[in-house]
């Protein structure tokens, strides 16, 4: 049943909050939500509501979604070479996507505001200390003698967030899209004949299909950009920013009131001589999820969200029952609007055999409307001999390709990837080395190259590349009548496991 007590951005107070962060200094605490409060909003109403439409076409199937970025972001990797970096790759990654599947991606990436973390203890141990868990950057600091929260860590989220904004608008308004083509992505990491084989393939046809439209005139524009000109079809796309709605205190800070664009019609008003509606926004971000950790049906995290308009996420794992995802469904989107949920799995390689399917047919069966994404990389996690965490490329794939398989089989349908990536180099020019295989065949013993994440293990530039080449061939196989990507050269040999028979 929907929750039909009244709503405010604080009613979340009264409900107990998962991974909650104590403040020893309430009166600071205060003053800097106080000032927060006064900041202007990092998003406008105009982006969401622009957002949410494009949710609804991913939800009908007429366009993939994209969510990627770091598990956590770190004040210390804003700049503009690490920006650059990730926005590029998710570029790449989408226009790869959009060669085989033959429909608009919808590209939300995991930055500008991704700086909490949860976690599964709030003390950890460090040699013969036990001390505070690090939670964020926007909590407390890593080095073990900094790990009392502090307020003032909030107010430079929020400032690092906005730098980062900034950044992004400015390269997607400055023609940056259009540099990120097949030309510019080299090869040479791939070590198996078999993958470089199609991996060519897929570039030339894609490089083939980019020289034509220029040739006749689509994307080339006669007047730069610089000197006034257009950014053409090719140099301009929509980017939404996400995060984790962690830090209930942070994101009430943020939400503000707003009436809904008058262009929406009849959501905006009952009668052209009412007043318009007016909504809550949450302004930090056009996206924002529920972890797995905090989406508690009587918690305070879900009453929050129940009451906020941006669309938002809900991370579903093995421990979720159908019926408490379908209670869940009621909570947050009583009206069942569409694009307003995306459903984020993340099973684990063994286990989404054995609760994927329930999960569909429970919402299924509920009439929910939502958005189905794959979250191959949570539950995949494993610790390497050398005690660096890390994550199996060829488990990785195995869930994604599940997922779409399962999918398929219930008469649904897979609308997205939710990835952990980075587009980073370390100081000696290369990709990180976090995530063991894919197509450079990365071993265990390689992890300490250049592990650099201070959270979870990311995939690196050709790690991601390889996953956004093994969705392209699925889907234009799939336009084109053929088989399935799972069980075919390029998924064994990136190091899918072989499907169990039946």
């Amino acid at each position: 049943m929907a929750d039909s007590s009244a709503w405010s951005p604080d009613s979340w107070r009264s409900k107990p909050a998962a991974q909650d962060v104590v403040y020893p200094d309430r009166e600071k605490l205060a003053n800097v939500l106080s000032k927060i409060r006064t900041l202007p909003p990092l998003v406008s109403p105009s982006e969401i509501e622009r957002l949410r439409h494009q949710l609804g076409q991913v939800q009908r199937n007429q366009a993939f979604l994209i969510h990627a970025g770091d598990c956590a972001e770190s004040f210390d990797a804003c700049t503009q070479e690490n920006i650059a970096a990730k926005i590029g790759l998710i570029l790449s990654f989408s226009l790869i996507v959009v060669w085989g599947a033959r429909k608009p991606v919808v590209r939300i990436g995991r930055i500008a505001g991704q700086y909490a973390k949860p976690r599964s203890s709030a003390t950890e141990k460090i040699g013969d200390r036990e001390v505070l868990s690090f939670r964020g950057d926007n909590v407390n600091g890593l080095d073990p003698d900094d790990r009392t929260p502090d307020p003032d860590r909030m107010l430079s989220a929020y400032f690092h967030s906005t730098a980062t904004l900034n950044h992004v608008r400015s390269l997607l308004t400055s023609g940056f899209a259009s540099l990120h083509h097949p030309q510019d992505w080299s090869l040479a990491h791939v070590r198996s004949p078999a993958v470089r084989e199609e991996f060519e393939r897929i570039t030339e046809g894609l490089s083939d299909a980019l020289e034509f439209t220029r040739t006749i005139g689509i994307g080339k524009e006669t007047v730069s950009y610089e000197q006034g000109g257009g950014r053409g079809a090719l140099g301009e796309v929509d980017f939404y920013t996400s995060h984790e709605g962690l830090m209930l205190e942070f994101e009430e800070a943020m939400t503000r009131e707003f009436p809904i664009p008058s262009s929406l019609g009849a959501h905006s008003s009952s009668s052209p001589q009412s007043s318009p509606t007016k909504v809550h926004y949450n302004t930090s971000a056009h996206f924002l999820w529920i972890g797995d950790r905090t989406r508690q049906l009587t918690g305070a995290h879900v009453e929050y969200f129940r009451g906020i308009r941006n669309p938002i996420g809900v991370k579903v794992g093995p421990s979720m029952k159908a019926d408490e995802l379908v209670r869940l469904l009621d909570i947050v989107n009583p009206n069942r609007e569409s694009g307003k949920v995306t459903l984020i799995t993340r099973y684990g390689a063994g286990k989404v055999e054995d609760n994927l399917p329930g999960h569909i047919r429970a919402v299924q069966q509920s009439g929910h409307p939502v958005i189905w994404i794959s979250d191959p990389m949570h539950g995949n996690t494993l610790t390497s001999s050398s005690g660096l965490k890390t994550r199996n490329f060829g488990t990785i794939i195995s869930e994604l390709t599940a997922c779409l398989r399962i999918h398929a089989e219930c008469d649904s349908h897979l609308n997205g990837v939710s990835l952990e990536f980075t587009g980073e180099l370390a100081e000696d020019g290369f990709s990180v080395t976090e995530c063991l295989g894919g197509s450079m065949r990365l071993s265990e013993d390689q992890l300490p190259l250049r592990y650099q994440s201070f959270c979870d293990p990311r995939l690196n530039f050709e790690q991601s590349l390889d996953v956004a080449f093994l969705i392209s061939d699925h889907f234009k196989k799939e336009r084109k009548g053929g088989g399935r990507t799972y069980g075919d050269v390029l998924y064994s040999e990136l190091g899918g496991r072989k499907l169990a028979e039946k």
